[in-house]
């Protein structure tokens, strides 16, 4: 798994200063993000209509910056290039993203992205209509995320800081779909992304 994952993003943070770190980000995400996050809309725009319905929402900072970011993971495993198919097998991109970002962000900012997936499973374990209205993208890829929680996985995600945040994400996530949405360009999050920096 290790080798799947780019580490030149990693290494740009690292070496950036605190200012330069959202712009090495922006960077990252408008070339990476140029790839079909489905058949509607790129990961880049996936992103932006996530983080333009967090705004939409009077969502705080952290939240925001959640919503932009939480499909980092997909953009470092390059899950959706030409060669493979990201519905095929989870690569557990939550997990990859939110601990790539973890060293730079607060846990309102990573957390959220780490439980964007068990949100969803979470949803479908209580809300029959929450499944009904899933694109089948969603429907497929969430039997190879683990299908419905347990009573047990139910209950202890209740438990987890931020949940409720991650739960508003996941919903976000889902609507975040539409071809040919006009949104404000990524630049516009700059100063938003930049107060939730560590």
């Amino acid at each position: 798994m290790q080798n799947l994952i780019d580490q030149t993003l990693a290494q740009k943070l690292n070496e950036a200063t605190h200012h330069q770190k959202v712009d090495v980000i922006f960077n990252y995400i408008e070339r990476r993000g140029q790839t079909f996050y489905d058949e509607a809309v790129t990961q880049l725009e996936h992103a932006l209509q996530c983080a333009a319905l967090a705004v939409q929402n009077n969502a705080s900072n952290t939240l925001i910056t959640s919503a932009l970011l939480h499909d980092i993971g997909h953009f470092v495993l390059d899950e959706h290039n030409a060669e493979m198919s990201f519905l095929d097998t989870d690569l557990n991109h939550e997990e990859i993203g939110a601990k790539y970002l973890q060293p730079f962000f607060p846990e309102a900012v990573i957390t959220p992205i780490r439980l964007h997936v068990p949100a969803k499973r979470y949803l479908c374990t209580g809300d029959a209509s929450y499944y009904d209205g899933l694109s089948e993208a969603s429907k497929r890829s969430l039997k190879l995320q683990g299908g419905i929680m347990s009573d047990n996985e139910y209950n202890e995600f209740e438990r987890i800081p931020h949940y409720q945040d991650a739960l508003t994400l996941r919903r976000w996530d889902d609507q975040a779909k539409v071809k040919g949405l006009e949104t404000d360009e990524l630049g516009t999050y700059k100063e938003i992304v930049q107060q939730c920096l560590k």
